[in-house]
C-alpha cells in the first residue's frame, strides 16, 4: 500500500513532543506524493502543519485504531512503534490500573508504588496450571511459564529481572519466589520454601540502603537458585551475589541512607542485650548521618530489626552467632566516629588512647587495643633488605580506617550469604532449578563512578544475552511454521563488550594501572585515550581530561576515573587484618581466614564440613592471592560464571518500569518510561519482532473476524485454509506484506490495520443499509398508529355522547320513583307511631293486674313453708327427751353388774392355788440373777485389779512430769528478764492500742455523720431516680410502639446470623476433619518412605484388620501421646499398627475424661497429704495420751465388739433357717422330677451332717471355756506376772483369733462349767486371738476417729469459706451503699447471675454423674434380666426324660428351620475374610443388582448378633476392622468416582442404622414394630457413631476433590469459550498469541461438562446416597463452577466482551435447566451461580450514564467492587461500533459502592468447602427381608 492510501483524511498519526514525547494528531486532509508537510488537527482542536522535508521520507507514525488500545502483548499492535508501545502502556497503566504487560516474551512490570491485592494465594492458585496466554500479564504466568517449562522440557530455567533503582525489581522477584514456595511446596516437613522466603528480610537488611530513587534499593545482585526434586518441590535452594557497593558503608549521598541494619541495630539499642554494644541513635554516628535524612515514611526500623532477628532464627543461626554479628555492626560504627590527631602538619597522625570509640571499636572485636591503635596510623614497608615502619599521613589514614570498615562489611556480608546457603541447602539430589536473578538495571547519574561502570557493564552482558534469545526465537517460530525467511538485523552489543573485556580493553588496563606502584587515574585515563580513541563505542570529552564516555546500548555515560584505582584495589592493609585474624572472637578470625578452595561449590554437590585450624606459630606469609585479585577481575570472573548459568538455562525477562521519580501512586511521566524502554531492551525487541511479521492469526480465528469480507461463493468451501489465502490474495496485492504457515497466517506491520479498516467500511456501509430500512420501517409504524388512533378516538367521541343521552333519561325516570316511594314513607312512619303508643298503654295497664296476683300466691307459699318448719322441730324435740332417758337407765345396769363381778374375783384372788400359779418361774429366775450378780462381781476385781495398775502407772508419769516442770521451771528463771522487756513492749502495745482505739471512735463518728449525708443524699437521688424511671418508661412506650418493625427485623437479622455462625462453626469443626485426614495421610507416606528407607529382611507389616480402639491398659494410643522424637513413634506405630494410631478415636476420649479425674484425684491426694501432715504434728503430741487411755479403750470395745458378733450369730441363725424353708419350698414344688429329687435329698443330708459337727464342735467350745474361767482363777491366786504360757509365742493369723474369740462368746452363754484344760497351750492360743481381735478393733476404732476429726476439719474449712464469703458480700454491699441506686440493682443482679451460673455448674456435673451411673445401672439390669431369661429358659427345657440321638437331631434340624431374626453369626477368626469380601476385595458392580447399600445391612447385622450375644470384643474388633478397611479401600481408590461414592453411601447407612436401631426414641418415630425388634440391646455405640461421622466427612471431601478434578479442566472452555450460540462466534483480540507450547489443549463444549455432570447423579442415585448429600455435592461443584468461571473472567482481558456475556448467559441456564430436570433446585446450587449471572449481565448493560451505573449498582450485589470494577477495566470492544468504559464512569461506580463492605480480596476461594450435613434418613427394609447373594462368598456366616 502507497503513502497516499495510508495517509488519507481522519486518519490518526503521532507527532514528537518535548514535553509528552508523543503527542496524537488527526489528518484532515488527504497526503499526496511530494506535499511538503502534513495538516494536522491536535487534540485541543488546535490546528497544526508537519513539515515533511525531503518530502515523503519521514511520515509520522500512524496510531492504531482504538479496538487495538490497551492490548495485553505489545507485539499484537499493528503498529509496532515507540510511540504505539507507550500509549499502550500508559493506558493500561492510567485507565485500567493494570501494570503488567507482554512485549513478546518481555513481562514489563510498571511500579504502581502503591500495595494491590493482586498477590494473594487465590491468585497465585488461579494462575497455576494456565498458559501464558490464558491469562492477564502477571508475575505469576512468567513464574507459571517457567514452572511448567522445568516439568515438561525437563530443563533448568531462569528468571531474569531487571531494572533500574526503584522500579520494583526486588519486589517482583520476591513475588515470583513466593509463588514458587506455593505451588512446589516440599512435600517433607523441613519448610524449605518457608526458609527462602525468611532469606528475604535478612538480605535486604544487609544489602538494601535508602537511594534517592527508592527507599528500599537493593545495592547488590542476586541469583537464587530454587532447587526441585523428580516430583518438582522444593527441596532447597542457593544463593549468589555480585558486587555489593561497599563504598555506602563510609559514604552516602545527600537524601541517602547507609543499609539498613546500621538503622535497625540503633532503633534497637536500648534492648538489654544490646547495653553492651555502646549505641545511640544513627544522628551520633559519622556512617550513618552522612545523608542527612535517618528516617523513611513508614518504616519502623526497630520493628523490622525483630523481623530479620526472626529470619535468622529461622534459618538456624545460633543466638550467639547473631549477638556477633550485632557487635561486628557495632564496631563498624565506632570506627567511623575514630578521633584521629595531626602532627607535622598532618604528615604523622595518631589516635588517642583514651578514645572512647576505639576502646569500644576494640573490646566489640576482641582485638589488642595497642595493636589496633598503633597499625590505624602506621603501615609495615617490605623489601628485599629490611623492613620498616613508616607513619600515614591524615589522607592516607582515613582511606585505610574506610578500606577497613568496608573489608569487614563485605566479609560479613559474605559470612552471611554462605549461612543462608547452608540453611537453604539439602542433602536431597537435585533434579532441576529455577534461577531467579534480581540484577542492577541500567544507570546513569551526574556523576557516574567505578560502580555505575560495573553495573552497565553486566547489563551489556546481559542484553546481548536477551538480543540473541530473542532471535533465536523468532527463527524457530518462522521455521516451526515453514514460511521463507531472511536474517534479521538486530542491535548487536558485542564491540562495547569487547571494549571492556578484551585483551587491553578498559579493565585491563585498569588492572595493569593497579599493579603499577605510582599508577594514577589520570594515567590510565590518559592510556584510555591512546588506545580507544579510534573505537566507536569510546569517546573523550572536550572539556575533561579525566573523563571518558562508553556508547551503551541504551545510552551515552560519562564516567570520572578519579576512584577507579583506588576501588578496584581495594587496598586493606596486611597488619589491620593480622589483628583481626588473632580475635579472641572465633567467627570475628574466621571471617578474615584465607579460603583454601576458591572454586565454588554447585548447589547439588554435597558440602563437607570445614574446620578452621589456627596455626600456634604465625608461617612465612607469602602474597596474599585473594587479596591481589581485584575488583574488577573478580566481578568479571563471577559475571562469566553468571552468564555460562543462563546460557544453560531457558530464561525468562521481566523488566521493571519507574514511571515517576516522586514515587506518586499511578503517575506516568512519559520521558522517564521511555528512557527505560530503552535501556531495557523492550523497543529492541519491538523492533525484531517489527522487522519480521509481528501479526499472527490462526487460520480459525481470521475466518471468524473477516469471513465479512468474503463472497458466498468463498463462504460454501468448506477448507478454512484456502478460503483465508484466497481472501488476502484478494485483498493484498503485495505478496511479501503475508506469508501463509502450517497453522498461522503471518502479516507485516501495519496489514492487520488494514484489514480493520476494510471490515469497519463493510460494516459501515451494512449499517448505513439497516439504518435506511429501519426508519422506513419505523415512518410507516408511525403512520399506522396515527391512523388507528383516529378511528378510534371518533368511535369513543360517539359512544360519550349516547351514554350521556341515555344517563339523562335514566335520572328523569328514577326522580319519578324516588318523589312516589318518599310519599309512601312518611304516611307509614305516622300510622306507626300511632299504633306503637296505643301498644305500649295495653302492655303496662295488662303488667300490672298481673303483679297483684303474683304477691298474694307468693304470700300464701310462704306462710306454708313457716308452719313446715315449726312441725318438724316439735317433733325432733321430743325424740331427743325419750333418748336420754334410755341412756340413763342402761348405765346404772351396767355398773350395778360389773360391782358383782369385782367381788367375786377379789374372793378368788385370796385363795393359795392362785399363788402358786404366779410363784411357778420365779425361782428360775432368781437363779439366775444370783448367777448374773456373781460374774459382774468377778468382773468387777478384774477391773479394780487394772485400775490399780493403771494408778500406778499414772502416779510414775506423773511424778516424771512433775521432775520435767521442775527442770522447766529452773530454765524459766533465767528467762526472767526476756519476759520483763516482753512485759514493757506490751505495755507499749496497749498504749499505742488504746490511742488507735481512741483514733477509731473519732472516725467511727465522722464515719456515722457522713453515713447519715449519704442517706440523705440517696433519698434525694431516689427521688430524682423515681421521676427520671417515670420518664424512661414513658419514652420506653413511646420508642416501642416506633420500633416494632425495627424490632422485627432485627430478630431477623440475628436469625441470620446465627445461622451464618453455625455455618461457619460446622466448616470449622468439617475442616478439621479434613486436616486429620490429611495428616493421616501424610503419616500413612511417611511412613511408606521410612519402610522403603529401611528395607530391613526382618520388617514385618501388622494386618490392616487389627484393632485400634484396644483398652487403654494394653494398647496406649498414639494420637493422645506426647510425641517428643519421629523415631520413637515411628517404633510405636509398627509396635501396635498403624490403624490402631490413626482411627483411636474413642480411646482418644476416654483418656480424655481420664485425664480430668486424675487431675480431681491428684487435687485429693494433695490436700489428704497436707492433712497427714498435720496429723503427723497432732499425733506426736497426743502419744503419751493414747497409751495411757489405750488399755481402758480395749477392754470396753472388746465387750462392745462382743455383744455384736453374738448378734451377727443370731442373723446368721435366721438366715440358715430361712435356707432350710426355701429349700424345703423349692423341693416340694419341684418333686415331679427325679433329678431334682436326688439333688435335694443329697443337700439335705450334707447340712444334717454339717448341724452334726456343729452341735460338736459347740460342745467343744463350751469345754473349752470353762476352762479359760478356771484358769482365770487360779491365775489371780498362784500364777506370777512373769509366768507364760506354752506355745503362746506361736504366732496367730487374724481368722484363728476371730474364730477362737467367737468360740469363748458362745461358750460363754451357754456353758456352766468351769474345768480345767491346758495340756497343748489351747488357753494361750485363746489369749493371743483376744489380742489380735482387740488390736484389730483398736484400729478401726482409730479409723473411726481419723475419719471424724477429718468430716470435722472438712467443716471447719466450710465454715472458714463461708465466714470469707460472708464477709466479702458485706464488703461488696459496703461498696454498694456508696454507688447510685441504678448500679445497685446492676451490682446485685451481676452477683445473682454469677452465683446461680455457679450453681447450674454443680447441678449440672451432679446431673452428668447420675446419668452415668444410670446408664451403668441400665446396663446391669439388661444383663442381669437377660440371664435370668436364660436361666428360666433352660429350666423349662429340661427334658423329663432322655432322647436319643435320632431324636436329638430331628429338634435341630426343627431349629434351623425357624424364622429369620435379621442377625447374622460368624466365628471371630472368620472376621478377616468377612472385611475382605465385604469390603476390601469388594466392586460395586458385584452388589448393583441388589439392595443399596447392601454392604452397610450386613454389617449391621453382624454387630446385631454380636450385641444378642452381650460380646463387647466382638463389636469393638468388627468395627474397628470395618473403618480401617473402608480407610484402606479409599486410599487405595483415591481418584476412582465410584469407589467413593459407593462406600460415602454405605458409610452414611451403617451409620443411620446404628442410630435407627440404637433404641433412642428420637430416631425411632418412623419405625415399625417389626424394626424396633431389631435395636440393640446391650450397647452404646454413640461414640463409634462420631467416628463413623467423621469417616463420612472425609470419604465427602474426597468425593468432592475427585470431581473437582475431573471437571476443573472443562470449566473455562465450557463455560467461558464454548459457543454454544451457533452465528454468536466470541472472536479473540487482533495479533492475540499464546506463549505457551501447550496452547493447542483439548477444549470441551458444555455438552460435554453436562454428561459429565449426568454421570456423577446417576452413579449416586444408583448406589443409594442420600438426596441431600446428592445435592450437597451439586452444590459444592456449580460453586466450585462459578468460583472457577468467574476467577477467569476477571483475569481475561479477552472474554470480557458483550457477545462473552451473552454466551456465558446462555450456558448457564443450561446448567439451570439441568438442575431443574434432576428436581435440584432445592438444593442452593443455582444461588452459587448468582455472581457469574451477575457478571454476564454486568458485560451486557449500557455503561455511559449516571442512571446505567446505578443499574449497574443495584444488580450487582452479589460482586464485589473490586470485581465490578475490574471487570469494567478489563471490558474490551470486539467491534469499532462498541465503545469502551470510560474512566468517569469507572470513578462514579466507585463512588457509589463506597458503602459497601466487601471482602479485600478479588477473586473467589474456588478451593472453598461448604459444610457437609447428614440428615438422619432411616430405611424402611427389615434385617430378616435382606438376601446374601452367592457373589459375595460369605458362607462362613450363619443366619440367626
Amino acid at each position: 500500500m502507497s503513502a497516499a492510501q495510508l495517509y488519507t483524511k481522519y486518519t490518526r498519526v503521532w507527532i514528537p513532543d518535548p514535553d509528552e514525547v508523543w503527542r496524537s494528531a488527526e489528518i484532515i486532509k488527504d497526503y499526496k506524493e511530494g506535499d511538503k508537510s502534513l495538516q494536522l488537527k491536535l487534540e485541543d482542536e488546535t490546528l497544526y502543519e508537519y513539515p515533511i522535508d525531503p518530502p515523503g521520507s519521514e511520515l509520522p507514525f500512524l496510531r492504531n485504531p482504538d479496538i487495538l488500545v490497551g492490548q495485553n502483548d505489545l507485539t499484537g499492535l499493528s503498529y509496532l512503534h515507540e510511540p504505539a508501545v507507550l500509549h499502550n502502556l500508559k493506558v493500561r497503566f492510567l485507565e485500567s490500573n493494570h501494570i503488567y504487560t507482554y512485549c513478546g516474551i518481555v513481562l514489563v512490570a510498571i511500579n504502581p508504588f502503591e500495595q494491590l491485592p493482586i498477590y494473594g494465594q487465590d491468585v497465585i492458585y488461579a494462575y497455576s496450571g494456565q498458559n501464558m496466554g490464558d491469562m492477564d500479564p502477571h508475575i505469576f504466568a512468567v513464574a507459571e511459564e517457567a514452572y511448567r517449562q522445568m516439568a515438561r522440557d525437563e530443563k533448568n530455567q531462569s528468571i531474569i529481572v531487571s531494572g533500574e533503582s526503584g522500579a520494583g525489581k526486588t519486589v517482583s522477584a520476591k513475588y515470583a519466589m513466593r509463588f514458587f514456595a506455593t505451588v512446589g511446596g516440599s512435600a517433607s516437613e523441613t519448610n524449605i520454601e518457608a526458609k527462602v522466603l525468611a532469606s528475604s528480610p535478612i538480605m535486604e537488611a544487609f544489602g538494601n540502603a535508602k537511594t534517592t530513587r527508592n527507599d528500599n534499593s537493593s545495592r547488590f545482585g542476586k541469583y537464587i537458585q530454587i532447587g526441585f526434586d523428580k516430583r518438582y518441590h522444593i527441596i532447597g535452594a542457593n544463593m549468589r551475589t555480585y558486587l555489593l557497593e561497599k563504598s555506602r558503608v563510609v559514604f552516602q549521598a545527600e537524601d541517602e541512607r547507609n543499609y539498613h541494619i546500621f538503622y535497625q541495630l540503633c532503633a534497637s539499642s536500648s534492648l538489654p542485650e544490646f547495653k553492651d554494644l555502646g549505641l545511640t541513635c544513627a544522628e551520633d554516628f559519622f556512617y550513618t548521618s552522612q545523608g542527612g535524612d535517618m528516617s523513611i515514611d513508614g518504616v519502623d526500623d526497630a520493628d523490622d530489626f525483630e523481623k530479620t532477628r526472626h529470619a535468622f532464627t529461622l534459618l538456624g543461626v545460633k543466638e550467639s552467632h547473631q549477638m556477633t554479628i550485632f557487635r561486628i555492626i557495632a564496631a563498624i560504627l565506632h570506627l567511623g566516629n575514630l578521633k584521629i590527631q595531626e602532627e607535622r602538619d598532618g604528615e604523622v597522625c595518631s589516635v588517642s588512647s583514651e578514645d572512647e570509640h576505639l576502646s569500644s571499636f576494640c573490646s566489640l572485636l576482641g582485638v589488642e587495643h595497642s595493636q589496633m591503635q598503633h597499625w590505624l596510623c602506621h603501615r609495615k614497608l617490605v623489601t628485599t633488605a629490611e623492613t620498616y615502619v613508616k607513619s600515614m599521613s591524615l589522607h592516607q589514614v582515613v582511606n585505610a580506617m574506610n578500606a577497613l570498615a568496608k573489608l569487614i562489611y563485605a566479609q560479613l556480608f559474605n559470612w552471611i550469604v554462605q549461612h543462608v546457603n547452608q540453611a537453604l541447602h539439602t542433602t536431597v539430589k537435585q533434579h532441576s532449578f529455577i534461577g531467579v536473578l534480581d540484577i542492577y538495571g541500567f544507570e546513569t547519574f551526574e556523576v557516574n563512578s567505578f560502580e555505575q561502570f560495573c553495573i552497565n557493564y553486566a547489563n551489556e552482558k546481559l542484553q546481548q544475552q536477551f538480543n540473541s534469545h530473542v532471535f533465536k526465537l523468532e527463527q524457530e517460530e518462522y521455521m516451526k511454521e515453514e514460511i521463507p525467511w531472511t536474517l534479521i538485523d538486530f542491535y548487536d552489543n558485542q564491540p562495547c563488550i569487547d571494549l571492556i573485556e578484551a585483551k587491553l580493553g578498559i579493565l585491563d588496563l585498569l588492572d595493569e594501572e593497579c599493579k603499577m606502584p605510582k599508577g594514577t587515574d589520570q594515567n590510565w585515563a590518559q592510556k584510555l585515550y591512546d588506545r580507544h580513541s579510534a573505537s566507536q563505542h569510546f569517546q573523550k570529552p572536550r572539556m575533561s581530561n579525566t573523563s571518558f564516555i562508553v556508547l551503551h546500548f541504551a545510552d551515552k555515560v560519562e564516567y570520572q576515573s578519579e576512584g577507579f584505582l583506588e576501588k578496584n584495589r581495594d587496598t586493606v592493609y596486611e597488619e589491620q587484618i593480622n589483628i583481626l585474624k588473632a580475635s579472641q572472637y572465633q567467627m570475628v578470625a574466621d571471617l578474615f581466614q584465607e579460603d583454601k578452595d576458591p572454586v565454588p561449590t554447585t548447589p547439588g554437590a554435597k558440602r563437607t564440613p570445614r574446620i578452621n585450624v589456627r596455626s600456634a606459630k604465625p608461617a612465612f606469609k607469602a602474597a596474599n592471592k585473594e587479596h591481589r585479585k581485584t575488583v574488577g577481575h573478580q566481578f568479571r570472573n563471577s559475571l562469566q560464571l553468571l552468564m555460562e548459568t543462563l546460557n544453560a538455562t531457558s530464561p525468562h525477562y521481566v523488566r521493571c518500569i519507574k514511571p515517576n521519580d516522586e514515587k506518586i501512586p499511578f503517575k506516568f511521566d512519559p520521558k522517564r518510561a521511555v528512557q527505560q524502554l530503552r535501556a531495557c531492551g523492550v523497543l529492541e525487541t519491538i523492533r525484531i519482532s517489527a522487522a519480521g511479521f509481528p501479526s499472527r492469526w490462526s487460520y480459525p480465528d481470521f475466518f471468524n473476524r473477516y469471513s465479512v469480507l468474503m463472497n458466498k461463493r468463498d463462504l460454501s468451501k468448506s477448507d478454512t485454509k484456502q478460503i483465508c489465502q484466497t481472501l488476502l490474495k484478494d485483498l493484498i496485492k503485495d505478496p511479501d506484506k503475508f506469508q501463509f504457515g502450517r497453522t498461522k497466517i503471518f502479516f507485516r506491520a501495519g496489514q492487520v490495520a488494514y484489514l480493520e479498516k476494510l471490515r469497519a467500511d463493510k460494516f459501515r456501509a451494512a449499517t448505513i443499509m439497516i439504518q435506511k430500512t429501519v426508519r422506513g420501517w419505523l415512518q410507516r409504524a408511525r403512520y399506522q398508529r396515527l391512523r388507528r388512533a383516529t378511528l378510534a378516538l371518533q368511535r369513543h367521541t360517539r359512544g360519550h355522547l349516547a351514554r350521556r343521552l341515555f344517563q339523562h333519561l335514566r335520572r328523569t325516570r328514577a326522580a319519578i320513583i324516588l318523589q312516589k316511594q318518599y310519599r309512601m314513607l312518611r304516611m307509614r312512619r305516622a300510622f306507626l307511631r300511632v299504633r306503637s303508643a296505643t301498644l305500649t298503654i295495653q302492655a303496662f295497664a295488662r303488667g300490672m293486674f298481673v303483679r297483684r296476683i303474683y304477691h298474694q300466691m307468693l304470700m300464701e307459699h310462704k306462710a306454708t313453708i313457716l308452719q313446715k318448719y315449726a312441725r318438724g322441730w316439735l317433733v325432733r324435740a321430743r325424740l331427743r327427751r325419750a333418748r336420754a332417758a334410755a341412756v340413763v337407765l342402761q348405765s346404772h345396769w351396767r355398773r350395778l353388774r360389773a360391782r358383782r363381778q369385782l367381788q367375786a374375783l377379789r374372793i378368788e384372788a385370796r385363795s393359795a392355788q392362785h399363788l402358786k400359779k404366779l410363784n411357778i418361774g420365779m425361782e428360775n429366775k432368781v437363779v439366775q440373777l444370783q448367777r448374773k450378780v456373781d460374774e459382774q462381781n468377778k468382773e468387777n476385781k478384774l477391773l479394780n485389779e487394772q485400775l490399780s495398775m493403771l494408778t500406778s502407772a499414772h502416779s510414775s508419769e506423773v511424778e516424771k512430769l512433775k521432775k520435767e516442770l521442775q527442770q522447766y521451771q529452773q530454765t524459766q528463771q533465767g528467762d526472767g528478764k526476756q519476759l520483763l522487756s516482753l512485759q514493757e513492749e506490751m505495755e507499749q502495745l496497749r498504749t499505742e492500742l488504746e490511742r488507735a482505739h481512741s483514733e477509731r471512735e473519732v472516725l467511727e463518728d465522722s464515719h456515722g455523720k457522713e453515713r447519715d449525708l449519704l442517706r440523705k443524699r440517696i433519698c434525694d437521688l431516689e427521688e430524682e431516680n423515681a421521676l427520671l424511671k417515670q420518664e424512661k418508661e414513658e419514652l420506653n412506650s413511646r420508642i416501642l410502639c416506633q420500633s416494632e418493625d425495627e424490632f422485627a427485623r432485627n430478630t431477623v437479622e440475628e436469625n441470620m446470623q446465627m445461622k451464618k455462625e453455625l455455618e461457619e462453626e460446622r466448616s470449622r469443626y468439617q475442616n478439621l476433619v479434613k486436616e486429620y485426614a490429611s495428616l493421616e495421610q501424610r503419616y500413612d507416606n511417611l511412613r511408606d518412605e521410612i519402610t522403603i528407607f529401611k528395607q530391613t529382611p526382618g520388617h514385618r507389616r501388622n494386618p490392616s484388620n487389627q484393632s485400634s480402639l484396644e483398652s487403654d491398659s494394653n494398647n496406649p494410643s498414639i494420637c493422645t501421646s506426647e510425641i517428643g522424637d519421629t523415631e520413637d513413634v515411628i517404633q510405636q506405630v509398627e509396635e501396635i499398627g498403624m490403624e490402631k494410631a490413626a482411627m483411636d478415636m474413642t480411646l482418644f476420649l476416654k483418656l480424655q475424661k481420664r485425664v480430668r479425674e486424675l487431675e480431681l484425684e491428684r487435687k485429693k491426694l494433695q490436700a489428704q497429704l497436707e492433712k497427714k501432715e498435720q496429723e503427723s504434728k497432732k499425733s506426736q503430741v497426743n502419744e503419751i495420751k493414747t497409751e495411757v487411755t489405750s488399755e481402758h479403750e480395749d477392754f470396753a470395745y472388746n465387750s462392745l465388739k462382743r455383744q455384736e458378733l453374738e448378734s451377727e450369730n443370731k442373723k446368721l441363725k435366721n438366715d440358715l433357717n430361712e435356707l432350710r424353708k426355701a429349700i424345703a419350698d423349692h423341693a416340694t414344688q419341684n418333686n415331679s422330677s427325679n433329678d431334682v429329687q436326688d439333688g435335694y435329698n443329697l443337700l439335705l443330708n450334707q447340712l444334717k451332717l454339717a448341724n452334726e459337727e456343729l452341735e460338736v464342735r459347740k460342745e467343744e467350745v463350751l469345754i473349752l471355756r470353762s476352762q479359760i474361767m478356771k484358769a482365770a482363777q487360779q491365775k489371780e491366786e498362784s500364777i506370777s506376772p512373769n509366768a507364760s504360757w506354752p506355745n503362746s509365742d506361736r504366732h496367730v493369723d487374724q481368722e484363728d483369733a476371730i474364730e477362737a474369740y467367737q468360740g469363748m462368746c458362745e461358750t460363754n452363754r451357754k456353758t456352766e462349767d468351769w474345768g480345767y484344760l491346758n495340756e497343748d497351750g489351747e488357753l494361750g492360743l485363746a489369749y493371743q486371738g483376744l489380742k489380735q481381735v482387740a488390736r484389730l478393733l483398736e484400729a478401726q476404732l482409730q479409723d473411726q476417729r481419723r475419719e471424724h476429726e477429718e468430716e470435722m476439719e472438712a467443716l471447719k474449712n466450710q465454715v472458714d469459706l463461708m465466714q470469707e464469703e460472708l464477709e466479702k458480700q458485706q464488703q461488696a454491699f459496703l461498696q454498694t451503699l456508696q454507688l447510685s441506686p441504678e448500679v445497685q440493682v446492676e451490682f446485685g443482679l451481676q452477683q445473682e447471675i454469677t452465683r446461680l451460673t455457679n450453681e447450674n455448674l454443680d447441678l449440672k456435673e451432679l446431673l452428668e454423674k447420675l446419668e452415668k451411673n444410670e446408664k451403668k445401672l441400665k446396663k446391669q439390669l439388661k444383663i442381669y434380666m437377660k440371664k435370668v431369661q436364660d436361666f428360666e429358659a433352660s429350666q423349662t427345657k429340661v427334658p423329663v426324660e432322655r432322647r436319643s440321638h435320632e431324636r436329638s437331631m430331628q429338634v435341630a434340624v426343627q431349629r434351623k428351620e425357624k424364622d429369620f431374626q435379621g442377625m447374622l453369626e460368624y466365628y471371630k477368626e472368620d472376621e478377616p475374610l468377612l472385611i475382605r469380601n465385604l469390603i476390601t476385595d469388594l466392586k460395586p458392580q458385584a452388589v448393583s443388582a441388589t439392595v443399596p447399600c447392601l454392604p452397610a445391612y450386613i454389617l449391621y447385622m453382624c454387630i446385631r448378633h454380636a450385641d444378642y450375644i452381650n460380646d463387647d470384643q466382638k463389636v469393638h474388633s468388627l468395627l474397628t476392622s470395618t473403618i480401617n478397611g473402608v480407610k484402606k479401600v479409599l486410599k487405595k481408590h483415591q481418584d476412582d468416582f465410584e469407589m467413593t461414592s459407593f462406600w460415602l453411601a454405605n458409610t452414611c447407612r451403617l451409620l443411620h442404622c446404628l442410630k435407627q436401631y440404637s433404641g433412642e426414641e428420637c430416631f425411632m418415630t418412623q419405625n415399625t414394630a417389626k424394626q424396633n425388634e431389631h435395636c440393640l440391646k446391650n450397647f452404646d455405640l454413640t461414640e463409634y457413631r462420631q467416628v463413623l461421622g467423621h469417616l463420612s466427612i472425609q470419604i465427602y471431601q474426597q468425593l468432592i476433590n475427585i470431581a473437582e478434578g475431573i471437571l476443573q479442566p472443562m470449566i473455562v472452555s465450557a463455560v467461558l469459550e464454548n459457543e454454544s450460540i451457533q452465528g454468536l462466534s466470541i472472536v479473540k483480540l487482533v495479533g492475540y498469541r499464546k506463549y505457551s507450547s501447550n496452547a493447542g489443549d483439548s477444549s470441551y463444549s458444555l455438552d460435554e461438562m453436562i454428561r459429565q455432570l449426568n454421570t456423577f447423579h446417576s452413579i449416586m442415585c444408583d448406589q443409594g446416597l442420600d438426596p441431600e448429600i446428592i445435592q450437597q455435592v451439586f452444590k459444592q461443584l456449580f460453586y466450585m463452577i462459578n468460583a472457577i468461571a468467574l476467577n477467569n473472567l476477571l483475569l481475561r482481558k479477552d472474554v470480557c466482551s458483550w457477545s462473552t456475556g451473552m454466551q456465558l448467559r446462555f450456558n448457564i441456564s443450561q446448567l439451570e435447566e439441568w438442575l431443574h430436570g434432576k428436581n435440584l433446585q432445592q438444593s442452593g446450587a443455582a444461588q452459587t451461580l448468582e455472581p457469574l449471572i451477575q457478571a454476564a449481565q454486568l458485560l451486557q448493560l449500557k455503561k455511559k450514564t449516571s442512571e446505567d451505573a446505578e443499574a449497574i449498582c443495584s444488580l450487582c450485589t452479589s460482586l464485589t467492587t473490586q470485581q465490578i470494577v475490574k471487570i469494567l477495566n478489563l471490558y474490551t470492544p470486539v467491534n469499532e461500533f462498541e465503545e469502551r468504559v470510560t474512566v468517569a464512569f469507572i470513578r462514579n461506580i466507585q463512588k457509589q459502592l463506597q458503602e459497601r463492605n466487601d471482602p479485600p480480596q478479588l477473586l473467589l476461594d474456588f478451593k472453598h468447602m461448604f459444610p457437609v450435613l447428614f440428615p438422619f434418613n432411616p430405611s424402611a427394609i427389615t434385617m430378616d427381608s435382606i438376601h446374601l447373594p452367592a457373589s459375595l462368598n460369605l458362607d462362613f456366616l450363619n443366619k440367626v
